[in-house]
């Protein structure tokens, strides 16, 4: 291994200080239970089933059927059948478009996301592709945002602060390592390090071969070009190890090179929107901070 390649290592290294899995399982282990109130039976056993929950299951320990007003207070979340006036914690359940319902109470609940995931085996696979997203997209507002000179802390609103790392590739890796703590917690696995050795040990390795693309189409793509492009690459890695992290957590096995390439490539299509706001919003805070420095 090259000396760089070791300067990488060590500074991933230092960062893992950083993070800690016992915070993980913590998100994971907060009391989560939900309300169903609904008068027709069929909205029920539908909203029981989207869950994760047998049809007609009336014995799971977090799911409450509600039919008095103590009830309640005795739920987190919940979904009501159309038509029915609910509190503020409860969410209208669409039958023809559930998961339109669910968007609406993951939108407002992002603390409750893993144990709801945990918890609800019918809800892991959108709240996986929520937390894919977001940390795809933390990882491209760091990298984009330390490739620019004078850039305003304010910034930064990620999970930690800028001066913590010595290198964007150190945050990205932690970054995704969180990922791996947090997929695993959704579905109901283990967090530790000691429990995703293997998983961690394949984002580390790929850490360096990340830095080295990043680094030379930076610097071969002129007037902020090359923030985007660098920002796609780690917007696409971020998504892809993701992707193929929930895919072992809910299959047990690993994605194939084809489902690998075929999820990078529409991740490196599909964020451009996305690269490009965050570049722009860079940019713009940059700007700021030398208007102001001067």
């Amino acid at each position: 291994m090259n000396l760089v390649a070791l300067g990488v290592l060590k500074q991933i290294t230092s960062a893992f200080k950083t993070l800690n899995p016992q915070e993980v399982r913590g998100i994971a282990e907060r009391p989560v239970v939900f309300g169903v109130l609904a008068a027709d039976e069929s909205c029920v056993d539908q909203i029981h089933e989207f869950l994760g929950a047998c049809p007609g299951e009336q014995s799971h320990p977090q799911i409450v059927r509600i039919a008095s007003e103590s009830d309640f207070r005795r739920v987190t979340i919940g979904f009501s059948e159309r038509g029915i006036p609910h509190p503020q914690s409860f969410f209208e359940f669409d039958p023809i478009s559930p998961r339109s319902s669910v968007d609406k109470l993951l939108d407002q609940n992002e603390e409750d996301w893993i144990a709801l995931a945990r918890s609800f085996p019918g809800l892991r696979r959108m709240i996986s592709e929520r937390l894919i997203w977001k940390i795809a997209r933390e990882n491209t507002l760091f990298t984009v945002a330390t490739s620019v000179p004078n850039i305003v802390p304010s910034v930064l609103t990620l999970p930690w602060t800028a001066g913590e790392f010595a290198s964007d590739t150190a945050f990205l890796t932690v970054n995704q390592v969180r990922l791996s703590l947090l997929l695993a917690a959704a579905h109901g696995h283990e967090v530790g390090y000691d429990k995703q050795t293997l998983k961690i040990g394949s984002i580390v390795g790929a850490a360096i071969g990340w830095r080295a693309m990043a680094r030379q189409l930076v610097s071969k793509v002129p007037a902020g070009g090359g923030l985007v492009s660098k920002g796609l690459i780690a917007f696409a890695g971020t998504y892809v190890m993701g992707r193929g992290l929930e895919h072992w957590h809910r299959e047990g096995s690993l994605m194939d090179r084809a489902t690998q390439r075929a999820f990078y490539a529409d991740a490196y299509s599909n964020a451009k929107e996305t690269v490009d706001g965050i570049v722009r919003h860079v940019l713009s805070a940059s700007g700021a901070a030398e208007r102001t420095a001067s």
